[in-house]
């Protein structure tokens, strides 16, 4: 009896003595249906493991619109997620206190405005008095307003704008209840199937201010998470380097590709070449003026402001923030190589 309790208090006292597991930290990434590098690094597991090594657990949530991801950043449920410049610059003036930390995708051909055959929109200024469906303040709806009344001399109120998410569009476009919609893929990919391109973000970009998709963080986590920061960006930065060394030979039936479509469906042929649609900027051109770096003068920054100072004159925001710089923070793809 006594060699049985000897043998139990020995192992309390090794148990007592050995380290304490750390816990992995949960961490919800929130996504939407936009195709790119970002999500190849998804589907073959880098993000899950890189992070596991530094202590995080991943739990990847998809969104149907950057102002659902707005909302659940707001709401302290999504500490990290992808939202286009318009929707940053509308949730950062509306007080959610977000950094963008990395060019998802430089917009240009992959967000278009199509019209349906049959409707008699055959260019822009056909709209007037049609219906066309688009995600509010997103980087299609800040364009679609743009190209309205900047570029083509059109009141918006001289057009029924619908809001409605990328999938809602597809069904109202098989109905015939829209005339036209400005959208990305694969939202995209299935309108234009039974409708033609009339304008797109490259151009009304090129005669307003480019759009693109981001990545951005909550201020505190990214302050309070450091380690997570740098192995995400680190990821990041591996997975845009090799899109660049390699996307131009990418097929179909590659991995990279059919790992998108794993994640956001649609199909492989419709992921290659929506692909082929955006701009994908690696890490050091990520660092440059043209994109996060520079401060008030980097490009970020710049289209922020403008997109908010349009949303404020659109009547869709109050105020505008006094300097939109603190919103964009270079230092996870400055400090890559250190």
């Amino acid at each position: 009896m006594k060699r049985i309790l000897g043998a139990y208090a020995l192992a309390l006292s090794t148990v007592a003595i050995l380290p304490a597991v750390a816990q992995a930290e949960e961490v919800v990434v929130g996504y939407q249906q936009i195709v790119g590098p970002f999500l190849s690094a998804i589907a073959d597991g880098r993000f899950d493991s890189a992070l596991k090594d530094a202590g995080y657990e991943l739990e990847w949530r998809q969104f149907t619109s950057g102002g659902d991801i707005s909302t659940a950043l707001a709401s302290g449920d999504v500490p990290v997620g992808v939202i286009g410049s318009t929707g940053i610059a509308a949730a950062t003036t509306r007080g959610v206190d977000l950094q963008l930390f990395w060019i998802l995708d430089d917009i240009g051909h992959s967000e278009q405005l199509v019209a349906r055959e049959g409707s008699g929109v055959e260019k822009p200024a056909d709209l007037v008095g049609k219906t066309v469906g688009v995600p509010f303040v997103s980087t299609s709806h800040f364009h679609l307003l743009v190209g309205l009344e900047k570029v083509w001399g059109i009141d918006p109120s001289e057009v029924n704008i619908l809001n409605m998410q990328p999938p809602q569009i597809v069904a109202a476009w098989q109905r015939g209840d829209i005339d036209a919609a400005y959208v990305w893929p694969p939202a995209l990919s299935e309108i234009l199937k039974s409708g033609k391109a009339i304008s797109d973000s490259a151009e009304i970009g090129a005669a307003s201010v480019p759009t693109f998709d981001g990545l951005v963080v909550e201020k505190s986590f990214a302050e309070d998470n450091p380690a997570f920061m740098a192995a995400f960006t680190k990821v990041l930065a591996e997975a845009y380097k090799d899109y660049a060394d390699t996307g131009a030979s990418w097929t179909a039936e590659s991995p990279q590709v059919t790992g998108i479509v794993k994640m956001i469906g649609g199909t492989p042929e419709d992921a290659l070449g929506a692909l082929k649609l955006l701009g994908y900027p690696v890490a050091s051109e990520q660092a440059s003026e043209k994109w996060l770096g520079g401060g008030a003068n980097g490009g970020a920054a710049k289209a922020i402001a403008t997109s908010a100072a349009f949303l404020e004159g659109q009547g869709q925001l109050d105020t505008l923030l006094d300097d939109y710089a603190p919103v964009v923070n270079a230092a996870p793809v400055t400090q890559l190589g250190n």
